[in-house]
């Protein structure tokens, strides 16, 4: 479904800007309207908009991190996927492999690219920040050519049997049930290592949706 707005676009932010709320999670109890939400519901890296949604496995990142980060040699290269909502929606199929996936827009800048590719060729480990940056990466990279620099469009659904063609390393949020995302973790770290973080996570009363707990896994 596509709906046309009467406003230019600058227009139509500045609305959704002074009437929209942000998606806080219910264990969130302040004002959604909050300006210190409107602050904090953002990587310190933002810089396009066009996503319904942050990229929450950054949320954790702070200028300092980054910069402890590049002095041991680690090079940041960033992407943009604009996330619908798509990405969010429960899996309602008793067979997952029959999920469709919503399309979503995407950026690769040749820089990105070239560190992704040089990286690899040399051993190195590429590690991703969250799900979206990590379909980026899989949906632009070629088999035999690596990651391709560019614009389009993905509606790449990842789930147990894929075979993971750039990334080595996730990090990310811990997500809700009957989603893409928690498909996309089991395909990565294997079913059964997701079922016991999963456990050790509700035991120990981690928190989950966009403001909750963050896990690395190698």
């Amino acid at each position: 479904m596509e709906a046309e707005f009467n406003l230019k676009p600058d227009e139509l932010i500045k609305k959704l800007w002074d009437f929209g709320s942000m998606p806080l999670p219910p264990y969130i109890k302040d004002d959604a309207k909050n300006a210190k939400h409107r602050e904090r519901y953002q990587t310190v890296y933002a810089e396009n908009q066009g996503a319904v949604a942050a990229p929450t496995a950054g949320l954790h990142f702070t200028p300092d991190m980054f910069s402890s980060l590049r002095e041991k040699g680690v090079i940041i290269a960033p992407v943009t996927l604009h996330v619908g909502l798509g990405t969010f929606e429960s899996i309602s199929e008793e067979d997952i492999r029959t999920h469709r996936m919503h399309s979503e827009n995407y950026e690769v800048s040749g820089k990105t690219a070239a560190a992704v590719n040089t990286a690899k060729t040399a051993g190195k480990k590429i590690f991703t920040v969250g799900t979206t940056s990590m379909r980026v990466l899989e949906a632009a990279t070629s088999p035999g050519d690596g990651l391709i620099p560019g614009k389009g469009s993905t509606s790449i659904y990842i789930y147990p049997g894929y075979k993971f063609k750039t990334v080595d390393r996730l990090i990310t949020n811990f997500h809700l049930p009957k989603t893409s995302l928690l498909a996309l973790v089991s395909a990565f770290a294997g079913l059964e290592n997701i079922r016991r973080a999963y456990a050790a996570a509700i035991a120990e009363k981690y928190r989950l949706f966009s403001y909750g707990d963050s896990m690395l896994i190698l």
